[in-house]
Parts: structure tokens; C-alpha cells; sequence
């Protein structure tokens, strides 16, 4: 077969052999096959390469023989390490790094989860999977931590109060707090989400002064939900808005990966309210594509004119005076997050703002 075309595939974490993974309907939500390494790693499959958020999770919770309580408690890094075979193909349980094997596309990913703590684990300072990304650990396993002085529900109390202050100081000392927040950004309550992604943002600039790999991590987490066609991504968007907004200078390297997103209308909407929080603290880093935002001021949508205006405004684009003139007589309404309230209000007037401002 030659070892270029094929490879068995190993533990990114013990190299040992790996046993074909499994449908175990007890333990997964999504059918989605699972296994685990004789190291303690546990892995999930998945057979598209396009559902990796789902296949964190189904590891994760696997991991956790499980408890998602206990799963959404634990931090990357800290708690656990995470680390992905790409090109793996079922069928013939290999590795298949050039992607097509006997006139087979191969994009199945095993996605592997390793909790910190495990007695078989053997601290690699780095390992390289078939894929070439690298797994970086600590030299030890974190000292255990004491239980937490709060709970879900007095977080979720906190955000619903706009308690900032209280959950910042939470945040100023527990990087936990993040996958409290985490969890309301999939409320059902429009205001609950925008809140809990607001002071996401400001709990992760707080966080990232000491551990910008948590935050790092998370931010690709909130990209994978969204271009995982099995989730959804619900306030992903707004909290990648307020976490870039909140850090421009150390996230703004994120951008690109929010532009590819504006090709799918169906982000549009959100990703421009995103757009109008970075553009609000750090405008430097949108200014360059302003022209690419004008043709958005005769969208169809009403949401659409009014978020550009701001975004325009916020960037003091004068090119735009014309088209931002003609727009202040829509009276079109649209429902904005602003200061931890949703308020009504009609595009012309947004556009005047802007119009003031440039």
C-alpha cells in the first residue's frame, strides 16, 4: 500500500493502535460512532469532516460517560486536551492523508477528547497527528479545584439582572464562568442571548490577560457551531461580535473567518451586527472594506440597511453620505441590542446618526 498512501491509524495521544469506532445508541445523541484508546482518549467520528462541533461534544460527553453537566463544566486545556485524525476512512479503518483511497472521497475525521487526570496519561509536550496539527500539553495534570461558590442558575440569574459587575468579578478569578455564559447563548429568549454574549465578551477579555488559549479555543468553538450543519449557532455570532470587540487587538486575527461567513446569507443579518460592535472599538480593523458594505444600505432587508448604517457610521464613511442621505426617510422598523435592552427603532433614523457622524 506504501505508507505515503495510507496509515494506520494511532492515538494522537499514546500513538497506540486505535480500534474502528462504534455505534454506541446509549452513549450518543447523534448516532455518531464512537471509541476509546486504551490511554483513556476517547474519539468520535465523523464521516462528512463537516459536523466537528457535534463530534466535540458526543466526545466530550462520552468522555464524561455521559454527565453534560459535567462535560460543560470542564475548560480546553485545563481539564481536557483535544486533537483530530483527518482522512480517515471507515470502511477500511485507515488514514488516508492524499483523500481519495480506491476512487473514494475520504473527509471522515476522528475527533478525539483526552480529560486531564486520566491514570494512563503520558504528558507528550507535543504531538503531531496524521494530520500535521499539533496537540500541546502541560507538563502536569492541574491541581484539583475546589467546588465553585455559584451555580448555573445564579449565573443565569445574574445575566437576566444585568448584573455585569457581579459576573465580571466571577470572571476575574473563574474561568469556569465561560461555559455558563456558553450555555445562554442557546436560550430561547432573544434578550437572555444578546446579554449572555455581551458580557461573554467582557468576561473573555478579563480571562484572556491570563489565559488567551481558553478564549482562543473558544472562539473557534463558536466558529465550528456555525459551520456545523448539525447545530446551531444561535448567539455564536453576536458573541463572536463582543469577544473580537472586546480584545480587537489580540482576536482581530478572527476576522477573516467571519468575512468567509458573510457568503451564506443566512448569517448576513448577524454577522454585520458583529460588524457594528468591532467597528464601535476598534474601527482600523474594517475601514479598508467600506465599499464593500454601501451596496448592503439598498438591501431588501430592513435590518440589513439599518446594521450597515451604524457600521458606516462607526467607520465614518464619507463615501457613503449619499446613500445614507437617501435611506433617512425609511421608516421601516427593526429591533436592535443596545446597553442590555432590545429597542424598536426605524432606519431612517439610524441613518441620520450616521450621516452625523461621518
Amino acid at each position: 500500500m506504501g505508507r505515503d498512501l495510507v496509515q494506520e491509524p494511532r492515538c494522537p495521544f499514546c500513538r497506540g493502535n486505535l480500534e474502528r469506532p462504534a455505534e454506541i445508541p446509549e452513549a450518543s445523541s447523534k448516532d455518531m460512532a464512537l471509541g476509546t484508546c486504551q490511554c483513556g482518549a476517547v474519539y468520535a467520528y465523523d464521516a462528512t469532516g463537516h459536523n466537528l462541533g457535534s463530534a466535540m461534544s458526543e466526545a466530550l460527553v462520552y468522555g464524561c460517560r455521559g454527565d453534560w453537566d459535567l462535560a460543560w463544566d470542564l475548560l480546553p486545556d485545563e481539564d481536557y486536551l483535544q486533537a483530530r485524525l483527518e482522512h480517515y476512512d471507515m470502511d477500511s479503518h485507515l488514514i488516508v492523508p492524499g483523500g481519495v483511497y480506491e476512487g473514494r472521497r475520504i473527509a471522515g475525521v476522528l475527533y478525539f477528547i483526552f480529560i486531564r487526570g486520566q491514570k494512563n496519561y503520558t504528558s507528550p509536550e507535543a504531538v503531531q497527528t496524521s494530520a500535521g496539527a499539533p496537540v500541546h500539553t502541560r507538563k502536569s495534570a492541574p491541581q484539583r479545584r475546589g467546588k465553585r461558590s455559584y451555580s448555573k442558575k445564579d449565573i443565569e440569574a445574574l445575566v437576566r439582572d444585568y448584573n455585569v459587575e457581579a459576573l465580571l468579578d466571577i470572571a476575574r478569578t473563574d474561568a469556569r464562568i465561560i461555559r455558563d455564559l456558553q450555555r445562554l447563548l442557546y436560550s430561547v429568549e432573544t434578550l437572555v442571548r444578546h446579554r449572555a454574549a455581551e458580557i461573554l465578551g467582557k468576561a473573555a477579555a478579563l480571562i484572556a490577560e491570563r489565559e488567551a488559549n481558553i478564549i482562543s479555543n473558544l472562539l473557534q468553538g463558536l466558529f465550528t457551531s456555525l459551520t456545523d450543519t448539525a447545530a446551531s449557532g444561535w448567539g455564536s455570532l453576536a458573541a463572536i461580535g463582543e469577544i473580537i470587540s472586546s480584545s480587537p487587538d489580540r482576536f482581530g486575527s478572527y476576522m477573516p473567518q467571519l468575512f468567509m461567513l458573510s457568503r451564506d446569507r443566512t448569517f448576513l443579518k448577524d454577522i454585520l451586527d458583529a460588524l457594528r460592535k468591532i467597528s464601535a472599538s476598534n474601527p482600523d480593523l474594517l475601514r479598508k472594506y467600506t465599499y464593500h458594505f454601501i451596496p448592503l444600505l439598498a438591501d431588501q432587508s430592513a435590518e440589513v440597511r439599518g446594521l450597515t448604517s451604524i457600521l458606516l457610521g462607526n467607520l465614518a464613511a464619507g463615501e457613503a453620505g449619499e446613500d445614507l442621505a437617501a435611506l433617512c426617510g425609511d421608516d421601516s422598523e427593526m429591533e436592535i441590542y443596545r446597553d442590555g435592552r432590545l429597542e424598536k427603532v426605524k432606519v431612517g433614523l439610524l441613518a441620520l446618526e450616521a450621516l452625523k457622524r461621518i
